[in-house]
């Protein structure tokens, strides 16, 4: 029998404490069913750490975890659950980098400049955990994303709540429309494997490779665009200057963590566009301290104490916020406003919050406001305005009564622009940057300006081909219509529908008899979703890389609250599956109030939705029968959990996220102690099913006696397990009941 074991894995924040809790339940539950659960920890500290081996001792040592995982995707027995882990922006990695050098880890600082060879060394070493570092590694497959139906039944039953729309809203998407990503893009499909360059060609001749040993496969979709600095520069004085004059509250909204060289980079113009005067009179001062703008407010106005004038450069900055129009707010009562931490506002959560929210972002006096949401580049800005026209028209979207949109998200090997990392520069002068092949031809060229943004991105064939199939096999399953979210006269989409017709055509995605299958451009799909949306019928958006991050919490964050209760699969493209448990966009206020009140409001139903799929995919694979039951009762127990309503609450007093697990044993003991597939497992779980029952309200009681005052767990970035493990399993009873399993 084939090896029956599950990789579960450490990651950040919320989901990471989430686990101190919730795997001691795994473990002892799949130990009964023969199933090994085994951990590896891809946090951002521990990615931090594994990369410099040499500098620590063998008790601070880690192995590269997530390049283990990156080779266990690649083979059939690949059996992974994948919690959301942290996208590391420049900031939050200083942050990590300090902790860790806290507790006594000898870890080089993090060079911005660097100017040696060892700095670049260290450089390199720290650009490989930053950003999008994980999912690209694992995502050796498609994406398959959705509402479970109990997640729908349960968000039908019990809608959440929706902020009102009226049709005299002011909030809109202001977006460049020209010299971005989008306009200037080039797209090629290679005819054969190569080796490529990437070189930048100055006014005056002289040559920069910017990028050597670019291996490209046949058949492979290749991109190159840029976003011009000056355009950049002028849309946004524009933009600035509109919100003042409507009133509305001014955002922007950008991906600074997943497009970690590009993103990070518009957000610092956007920070000295909006205190143009401020940076025209100290720019040069807060350069000479190493303060930059994108890095943000945050880290702009931590480092003017110590400066001998940071009180004058202050005082300039909070002049401009008086005078500019108002900007909205992360938070309100702490002053922290929209430009002051480049990850603290990250658009596939904030848009889809500010449309359920009715239009309105929370402005400086702690109310809800209309809003100008910037989004500079025009790729995806027209799916969001698209949204808002239609809440405008026909009002807020109805939980009770809508339709669904699952996606089919294209993002294997690295797909599209989240593999553009390596391939994105910030153009030092004037030129012509050009991407050569092995014979020296030309393959594209973009006339550049010095500032500009210029990045490559690659698409392989065989994760096209798969994307297409996994498409007409989800259109097969639910008899929805699959419709490809492509605009053909976008460069890089046209190649992709190309590629699209031919394979629906060549049989090669399966029969297409009976199924609807159309290629829209985006914000056309949207309206087309939106239509079928209110009459209640489901449409799978089949999407590129960004549009499936977008998608997938878009819809979701209107249909059921949130995208973490989704059920996203990535059926691996050599037979493993990789198993996700949503998403992570509001981990960091959790951990807060944890630390404050010892209170955790992380609802871990994605990982519950992850782990049935993960037992029911290891009992098809090993031929593990009790696996299958695990999955059955887990999903019997799941929905009455749902039914229950034993997510956590949103008060002291209430269960949290270890009362929801404690609720998710009780219920899974249960049903594995009535279930008569497998006599042996029933009479296992039928004593813990009894003592949790009888000591329900003496567990419960444990459980929320420990609330209200602050909880230590040893760190953020890399918690104390002894530390964390007691904040997180605080009640004797219910440990001493598994511990009995």
């Amino acid at each position: 029998m084939p090896m029956a074991k599950i990789i579960y894995t450490h990651t950040d924040e919320a989901p990471m404490l989430a686990t101190y809790s919730f795997l001691p339940i795994v473990s002892a539950y799949a130990a009964k069913a023969g199933v090994d659960v085994e951990t590896r920890d891809i946090s951002l500290a521990g990615r931090i750490v594994a990369q410099f081996p040499e500098r620590l001792t063998p008790e601070q040592a880690q192995p590269d975890a997530l390049a283990e995982l990156g080779e266990l995707a690649t083979r059939p027995d690949a059996n992974i659950i994948k919690l959301p882990n942290i996208s590391a922006s420049v900031p939050q990695l200083k942050a990590a980098i300090a902790e860790l050098q806290g507790k006594g880890y000898d870890l080089p600082d993090y060079p911005e400049e660097p100017a040696t060879d060892e700095e670049r060394e260290t450089r390199a070493r720290y650009d490989k955990v930053k950003g999008s570092a994980v999912n690209p590694v694992l995502r050796e497959g498609n994406s398959d994303r959705r509402a479970p139906a109990s997640v729908k039944n349960y968000a039908k039953a019990h809608p959440h709540r929706m902020g009102a729309w009226t049709g005299d809203s002011k909030t809109a998407v202001a977006t460049m429309g020209h010299d971005d990503f989008f306009s200037n893009e080039k797209s090629v499909i290679l005819p054969a494997a190569d080796t490529l360059r990437i070189e930048h060609v100055a006014a005056d001749g002289e040559v920069t490779v910017l990028k050597d040993g670019l291996k490209v496969d046949a058949g492979e979709v290749l991109d190159g665009t840029f976003m011009s600095a000056a355009a950049l520069d002028a849309f946004l004085v524009d933009v600035i200057a509109r919100a003042k004059e409507q009133g509305v509250l001014f955002s922007v909204h950008l991906k600074a963590t997943m497009m970690k060289v590009s993103d990070p980079i518009i957000f610092g113009h956007v920070v000295k566009a909006f205190f143009g005067d401020v940076f025209a009179k100290y720019g040069s001062d807060l350069a000479a301290a190493g303060l930059s703008a994108n890095d943000g407010l945050g880290s702009i106005f931590a480092g003017l104490e110590s400066l001998p004038n940071g009180a004058e450069i202050r005082a300039a900055f909070d002049a401009a916020l008086r005078e500019g129009p108002e900007l909205a707010m992360v938070n309100s009562d702490k002053g922290i406003t929209n430009l002051h931490v480049p990850s603290d506002v990250i658009v596939d959560a904030s848009m889809p919050a500010m449309i359920r929210g009715g239009g309105h972002m929370w402005g400086p006096d702690g109310n809800e406001a209309d809003a100008l949401a910037v989004i500079p580049d025009s790729s995806y800005a027209g799916v969001y305005q698209a949204v808002i026209d239609d809440c405008k028209a026909n009002g807020a979207l109805d939980p009770a009564t809508m339709g669904s949109v699952p996606n089919v998200g294209l993002m294997a090997k690295k797909a599209e622009e989240y593999g553009s990392h390596d391939k994105t520069f910030e153009i030092p002068s004037d030129g012509v940057v050009r991407i050569v092949d092995g014979a020296g031809e030309t393959v594209m060229e973009h006339a550049v300006a010095a500032g500009d943004i210029w990045r490559a991105c690659q698409t392989k064939d065989v994760a096209i081909r798969d994307w297409v199939k996994l498409a007409v096999t989800r259109a097969r399953a639910t008899g929805a219509p699959a419709v490809f979210w492509l605009d053909e006269t976008r460069a890089h989409d046209a190649r992709l529908i190309e590629k699209v017709r031919e394979y629906l055509d060549d049989g090669s995605a399966g029969e297409l008899g009976g199924l609807t299958l159309e290629i829209m451009a985006p914000a056309d799909a949207t309206k087309y979703s939106l239509e079928r949306i209110r009459k209640g019928e489901d449409t799978i958006s089949v999407t590129g890389n960004v549009l499936r991050d977008y998608n997938t919490d878009l819809f979701p964050i209107l249909e059921v609250g949130t995208s973490a209760k989704m059920l996203s699969i990535v059926p691996l493209m050599n037979g493993g599956g990789l198993f996700e448990t949503g998403a992570g966009g509001s981990a960091p206020k959790h951990v807060q109030q944890l630390v404050e009140e010892d209170y955790l409001r992380w609802d871990s139903l994605g990982e519950f939705f992850a782990l049935a799929a993960s037992f029911e995919h290891l009992a098809k694979f090993t031929g593990n029968a009790r696996a299958q039951v695990l999955a059955d009762t887990l999903d019997a127990a799941t929905g009455t959990f749902l039914n229950e309503d034993r997510s956590p609450g949103r008060k002291l007093g209430t269960i949290d996220n270890r009362g929801s697990h404690f609720y998710l044993a009780l219920y899974w003991a249960r049903e594995l102690a009535a279930q008569t597939a497998d006599a042996e497992l029933a009479a296992a779980f039928a004593p813990l099913a009894e003592k949790l029952g009888a000591e329900e309200e003496s567990i419960v009681a444990e459980l929320i006696a420990v609330q209200g005052k602050p909880a230590d767990i040893g760190g953020y970035y890399q918690p104390d397990d002894e530390k964390a493990s007691a904040v997180m399993r605080p009640s004797a009873i219910f440990n001493e009941a598994l511990a009995s399993l």
